[in-house]
């Protein structure tokens, strides 16, 4: 993805060996992990698992990885890590103390000052016996011994190396999967990461062999993965990225124009998640589990060590849930075995219900939508596409509940008719295959040069670019057109475009006779949107009902007011055909907002002479 001014796409080293370049993408988040090489689909580890979780356990001398290791929180919670990627760089003494954990918790490094760690029990293999010779040094015994019992021993890992092995382990399935060497990789970041988080990611990435061509922005990669080689999507349009993974919600508002984006607004809130979707339907499950069973059952939380481990195996059953609630309209079942007192449960819910239980999530998603909004000074009714990514984005009721306020042509996954997840079908994927893609760029230009493969660099000049702050167009006059602006108008340079630009536009205007000049004028305009309030349409039925006041329905319309007249411009067109000819206009806006405009009549066999002026946009 090309640099631009808001969305960091930091760290890129020296290029790589690229002889037989075997390159991936990394989404690395704080519950689930994937990988993705190229254009192909989700690389699966060994247990076929292609949504990775982020989890490690120790049990006895094995170490679980992945989803397996996240199996091991109900019976094995102390000695089992989650939620360690969000850790990644900050201090101890900045991690809160008092919210609950079900997993292993964090402590201080006993030797690290202010180093955030893990303790975990292990079981090693005892020591080898020793005997003594004559000259009173032990050697190791030469003689048959019974094999000695492992023993548990307490090991401390800190943050940074809990995500180098996970790391490693992503890598080592990679690897197995291409069945050659992964030589590079680019891995998904959150914009709030610091630099100290950054550079914390960097170095456990590279302490497990993976060598990082670059730390890309989630809204970086969804950017590119939505872009690339995708049939149907506007090249300009302005983008929203709806996140809602299971720790926090992150929202990002995107202007791509012709494959450069622009991050007018970033959003996150550690309070909305997945992790509170589960915790509403856990809370429905042990309500109905009580019902039927008379057994009491607290969870969200729970207290009781019982209560515990019930809650840990709702967490996981709910998983798929919530997966058959997102692909069938029908109802979806939850089983637990032995879920409490050796009583077994299984209950259902739909998703009329299901939408109840988590209105009050949806309604939180939306205000943060309407605020990210808010704050880049634009309508929803500007936004031309949502996206969606993340396994909780997946809900259909969420899309349900955005799409009010939004225009009815926005593309959103949920939507029959329209583009998928911007191309792409599982949100889960997005990141992931961005960052493939995106790495893939980068070694592309490392072929080139040096010097463009260092444009990704974070914080050189080119990550720290202009954009145009309105909309830059022509006004055609022709018999019959909308008079409001003066003409018709034909937008050249739309507003929040990353600087400097070219663009080239061809169209047909009507020429009054012959001998006869036409006219431009180019203008920066203001883009809005106007409300009214208007009355339903009555219908027969609703006629034959007492009067009571009716509620009025708002209606939106985009705007368009002059804001800043640039300059006039003629063309006298010697090849009109029935009064019409083509013209071709080409603008090129520099870094400082200057302005180049040519217009020329298009030809068969070429272009006539050129009429050019140039200018400074306000």
């Amino acid at each position: 993805m090309p640099p631009n001014g808001s969305i960091p796409n930091g760290n890129a080293t020296s290029p790589v060996d690229v002889s037989a370049p075997s390159i991936v993408g990394i989404n690395f988040g704080n519950s689930f992990a994937s990988i993705a090489e190229g254009l192909a689909e989700c690389i699966a580890n060994e247990d076929g698992e292609r949504q990775i979780a982020c989890a490690l356990a120790f049990h006895g001398e094995e170490m679980y990885l992945g989803n397996q290791a996240k199996q091991q929180l109900v019976k094995n919670s102390q000695n089992t890590i989650t939620g360690f990627r969000n850790l990644l760089g900050k201090k101890f003494s900045e991690i809160p103390q008092d919210k609950l954990t079900v997993s292993a918790p964090v402590i201080q490094h006993p030797t690290l000052p202010d180093t955030p760690a893990y303790k975990v029990k292990v079981l090693q293999p005892a020591p080898t016996p020793l005997r003594t010779t004559a000259a009173n040094t032990p050697v190791a015994s030469q003689v048959a011994t019974p094999r000695s019992e492992p023993i548990e021993v307490e090991r401390i890992l800190s943050v940074s190396e809990v995500a180098t092995i996970f790391l490693g382990s992503l890598l080592q399935s990679a690897e197995d999967f291409l069945g050659k060497k992964v030589v590079g990789a680019v891995i998904s970041v959150p914009s709030w990461f610091d630099d100290a988080q950054r550079d914390a990611l960097s170095k456990a990435a590279e302490d497990a062999g993976i060598h990082v061509l670059q730390l890309l922005d989630d809204a970086g990669a969804v950017a590119v993965c939505t872009s690339e080689g995708v049939e149907g999507v506007p090249s300009d349009r302005t983008q929203l990225v709806v996140d809602l993974g299971a720790s926090s919600l992150e929202l990002s508002l995107l202007s791509i124009r012709e494959g450069l984006a622009y991050s007018l607004a970033t959003l996150s809130d550690s309070s909305v998640g997945g992790d509170e979707i589960d915790s509403k339907l856990i809370k429905f499950f042990a309500k109905e589990f009580t019902k039927k069973t008379k057994t009491p059952l607290t969870v969200a939380p729970a207290t009781d060590p019982l209560d515990k481990r019930a809650e840990a195996k709702l967490r996981l059953a709910v998983e798929h849930t919530k997966r058959t609630l997102s692909a069938s309209p029908g109802a979806a079942t939850c089983s637990v075995e032995s879920l409490k007192d050796g009583l077994d449960y299984t209950g259902s819910i739909n998703r009329l219900r299901f939408d109840m239980e988590v209105r009050s999530i949806y309604d939180k998603v939306y205000a943060k939508v309407k605020e990210l909004v808010a704050s880049a000074e634009i309508d929803l009714y500007d936004v031309d596409e949502i996206v969606y990514i993340g396994g909780s984005a997946s809900l259909p009721g969420l899309d349900e509940s955005l799409s009010q306020g939004f225009t009815e042509s926005v593309i959103t996954p949920f939507k029959a008719g329209t583009v998928v997840g911007g191309g792409i079908g599982d949100p889960t994927t997005i990141l992931a295959r961005g960052c493939a893609l995106q790495a893939h760029l980068l070694v592309s230009l490392a072929q080139e040069s040096a010097e463009l493969q260092g444009a990704f660099t974070k914080g050189i000049a080119q990550t720290s670019i202009a954009a145009t702050s309105r909309t830059i167009g022509l006004l055609v006059p022709q018999e019959g057109a909308e008079r409001s602006m003066g003409g018709i108008w034909i937008p050249l340079v739309l507003k929040e475009t990353p600087l400097p630009c070219r663009r080239a536009l061809t169209f047909e205007v009507d020429v009054s006779g012959a001998g006869a000049k036409v006219g431009f004028e180019l203008w920066e305009v203001k883009e809005g949107v106007k409300i009214d309030h208007v009355a339903p349409p009555k219908f027969e039925d609703d006629e034959e009902e007492e009067e009571e006041e009716e509620e009025l329905e708002e209606v939106k319309e985009k705007t368009l007011t002059k804001e800043a007249y640039l300059v006039s411009l003629s063309l006298s067109p010697q090849h009109a055909v029935k009064g019409k000819t083509t013209v071709q206009v080409r603008a090129v806006v520099s870094e400082n907002g200057a302005i180049d405009i040519s217009l020329r009549e298009a030809l068969k066999d070429g272009f006539g002479d050129a009429v050019t002026a140039s200018v400074a946009a306000h």
